[in-house]
């Protein structure tokens, strides 16, 4: 990652004598220099102050790049010794400078405010908390914090004594990081205890540089260490410069090194990649200050100057840095909120197309998804998939409609025509390769909008209810007057109901029910037609049926409550699977079972359909169809009428079944339907037999059989309807039985006697006397 972070513009040129110290305030420089004698006999040193070309009090506290500073005012002599450190306070108007010992001016003027002559005198670091005002100082093999009381003076609050003499310092909250010989150390300000925490190598000093998070950075040769407050490591953190700094300023969200040959600048985020290089030599001091970096060379000065915020954001995203550029939008100004998502939405998208391209598809789906495009831009990568027609408009084509986002999304609008997913095409890739690519992204697509479907289906459901309790109210308000009178309304009043959420919910779950199955998984496909979803009916039907996704489109039928439709195709699929037999899988998937499972939680609801679909289970599983209508209370009157209209052949099995299943019988009208059925065949036999002049009293069929047991046993028919149907020269037996249930014993005895039938079999036997009793 390498772009242009910051512009190197020279604000102060031919400074005469050195230049010791550097620092700002109000938008003014502050330049301590050494006299040309004076720095060859190494003794005073004055302080210029320089104002950009033309300021004024509208200038305010920013550096500003309209240079060269010209000198504004110039304080001969203002210490006897070069200065070893200068700040300035910018919340309270105060210049700390160390020289000879610590000295406090009042900004501008420079009046003095405080000179800490006893414990300073001799001292080589110190350092400022601007926000307690609290002022650490290191002399020799002491440490002395003062605080500063009323902006006037400074009181001594404590002092600890150090294992060596201190090279660097600075706070971070109660504690202080010292840099002591080869070592750093946290010593607590109120108590003194102090902690190890590392060496600092075999080149360099110690460098303490605070972060304004609070925490540290601390050097270790060319490598700056992130610790905490207390010293300890912070995971991920390190930079490493290309040669040892000699120092290092902080301004969000770089850090700046002055190295021997040139100004290197790192970023804060790991892995702190490079950012830019400065090729300014000679370079003394840096300083840090709001708007920018002051560089002091040895005659002049120059600031680091960031390039605006915006314009690194394109380098860095031109150069495909996307996550460097990301973390640049948080630091867009509050009030560029509008700027900042359209910037932020423009890189996801970018980001996640050249992940895309990469084969990287899921992490790509995620910035799609951070991004806040619909879910048909995504949709739209996938050729495969196959879409309804909607009238939606996504979030980013609404962005387009405002003025000051336009030229920002018209650059994405563009590389969004650049990309697009050639999963079909791919002339250096195996066929293997490109399926495998296909799969891949088909699978990050499933995730992708399994991960957005909640939100969306939820909106969409928010959007039916608001219609339905919308209709109630206007019904209720038409119900609440029914006497005023009204007017006739030439327009016809239409309520129009926004139906944009169920359109995203169509194309969501359409497209993922696509998705799932092209990616082998008919079961999660199966489990999103059970639940509520807005599958489009004609193209998932299409679908399944040009790959044969026959369960899943029972599925999506039934969600459809399209049963007649499912019922049709259980039928066809479970005939078919009869002259499959060599294929077990598909047999083992569609059996006559299924059917009657289907039927089940329809008896109740629609009973007709039930009868229609049932009749290929009836003929194959009559014990289990029968099962079914009785368990699930399938009006028998309704299924016998059907069936002998529909299916005849059937009925007889249907009664008998009921008659032997049902524990309080039937009723005597299908009793009477049951025996009139045995009857009819009985007659059919009958006559052929008697052409073939073979009828004897004493032959009986199963049939007849059937019906002489079904007389005896039952007596919910009509006796009368079935002695007319019988033959009077046969079928004696039967007409016994009957005179029989009519209390006509005498003419039931005599059959039995006359037509001598009565000891024909021990059977007979038993009913002539029970006739008799």
């Amino acid at each position: 990652m390498v772009h242009s972070a910051y512009d190197a513009v020279e604000l102060v040129p031919g400074v005469p004598g050195r230049i010791e110290a550097v620092a700002s305030h109000a938008g003014k420089l502050l330049v301590a220099a050494s006299d040309s004698e004076g720095f060859l006999r190494g003794s005073d040193c004055s302080l210029r102050i320089y104002s950009a070309p033309g300021s004024s009090t509208e200038g305010g506290g920013e550096i500003r790049r309209d240079g060269p500073y010209a000198l504004e005012r110039h304080e001969q002599r203002f210490w006897r010794r070069p200065p070893l450190a200068m700040e300035v306070s910018a919340s309270r108007d105060l210049l700390l400078s160390l020289s000879e010992w610590v000295a406090l001016h009042r900004l501008p003027g420079l009046e003095t405010v405080a000179v800490v002559s006893n414990k300073t005198k001799g001292a080589n670091v110190f350092a400022w908390d601007d926000r307690r005002g609290l002022l650490a100082v290191g002399r020799q093999k002491r440490l002395t914090v003062f605080r500063l009381d009323s902006g006037r003076e400074f009181v001594e609050v404590k002092e600890f004594g150090v294992p060596d003499i201190l090279k660097s310092m600075a706070w971070c909250g109660d504690n202080i990081c010292l840099g002591i010989r080869r070592e750093y150390m946290i010593i607590n300000s109120m108590t003194g205890a102090l902690t190890e925490v590392f060496s600092s190598g075999r080149i360099a000093p110690p460098l303490v540089v605070p972060l304004p998070t609070g925490e540290l950075l601390l050097g270790k040769d060319n490598i700056g260490v992130f610790v905490d407050q207390n010293g300890k490591l912070i995971q991920d953190g390190r930079i490493i410069w290309s040669d040892t700094p000699a120092s290092v300023v902080i301004h969000r969200p770089y850090a700046v090194a002055r190295l021997p040959r040139h100004v290197e600048i790192r970023s804060l985020r790991a892995p702190n990649a490079l950012v830019q290089t400065l090729l300014l030599r000679d370079v003394q001091k840096l300083v840090q200050t709001d708007n920018c970096i002051l560089a002091a060379l040895s005659n002049s000065v120059y600031g680091f100057l960031p390039v605006p915020i915006g314009a690194q954001i394109v380098q860095l995203t031109a150069s495909g840095e996307f996550e460097e550029a990301l973390a640049l939008c948080k630091l867009l100004p509050p009030e560029d909120s509008n700027l900042r998502a359209a910037k932020e939405s423009s890189i996801h998208i970018r980001y996640g197309h050249f992940l895309f391209d990469s084969g990287s598809y899921e992490e790509a789906m995620e910035q799609f998804s951070d991004s806040h495009v619909d879910i048909t831009y995504v949709l739209s990568l996938y050729p495969s998939i196959v879409l309804p027609q909607t009238h939606i408009i996504g979030e980013h084509d609404k962005l387009l409609d405002m003025p000051e986002l336009a030229r920002e999304s018209s650059d994405v609008t563009d590389e969004m025509e650049s990309y697009s997913l050639q999963l079909h095409e791919s002339d250096d890739k195996s066929p293997l390769e490109v399926k495998k690519m296909s799969h891949n992204a088909l699978v990050a697509l499933v995730k992708y909008l399994q991960k957005k479907r909640s939100g969306i289906i939820e909106r969409a459901t928010a959007e039916v209810t608001e219609e339905v309790v919308s209709g109630a109210v206007h019904h209720s308000l038409i119900l609440s007057e029914p006497y005023k009178p009204k007017k006739p309304n030439k327009k016809r009043a239409q309520t129009h109901t926004s139906s944009i959420a169920r359109e995203m919910a169509t194309v969501l779950d359409t497209s993922l029910l696509q998705a799932l199955l092209l990616t082998g998984q008919s079961s999660g496909a199966i489990e999103l037609l059970k639940g509520l979803n807005y599958c489009d009916l004609k193209i998932c039907e299409e679908f399944l049926k040009e790959r044969s996704e026959y369960m899943v489109l029972l599925e999506l039928y039934k969600s459809n409550e399209m049963h007649r439709e499912a019922l049709q195709l259980l039928n066809q699929l479970v005939e078919e699977s009869k002259s499959e037999m060599e294929n077990t899988d598909f047999n083992k998937k569609f059996n006559p079972q299924m059917i009657i499972e289907y039927l089940r939680p329809l008896c109740r609801s629609d009973p007709m359909l039930v009868l229609e679909s049932s009749l290929y289970v009836l003929e194959r599983n009559p014990s289990e169809t029968i099962e079914l209508f009785l368990s699930e209370n399938v009006p028998a009157d309704l299924v016998n009428s059907y069936l002998k209209q529909h299916a005849p052949n059937l009925q007889s099995t249907y009664l008998e079944l009921m008659l032997s299943m049902s524990e309080t019988g039937i009723n005597p009208n299908l009793q009477n339907e049951l025996v009139q059925l045995y009857l009819s065949e009985v007659l059919d036999w009958y006559k052929l037999l008697k052409e073939e002049e073979s009828w004897t009293e004493k032959t009986y069929s199963p049939t007849r059989k059937k019906l002489i047991s079904t007389l005896e046993s039952n007596s919910g028919y009509n006796t009368d309807l079935l002695l007319k149907r019988l033959p009077q020269d046969a079928l004696f037996e039967e007409r016994a039985i009957l005179y029989g249930k009519m209390n006509q014993h005498l003419r039931a005895l005599s059959l039995y006697v006359h037509k001598n039938i009565l000891c024909t079999t021990a059977a007979p036997n038993a009913r002539a006397s029970s006739c008799i009793l």
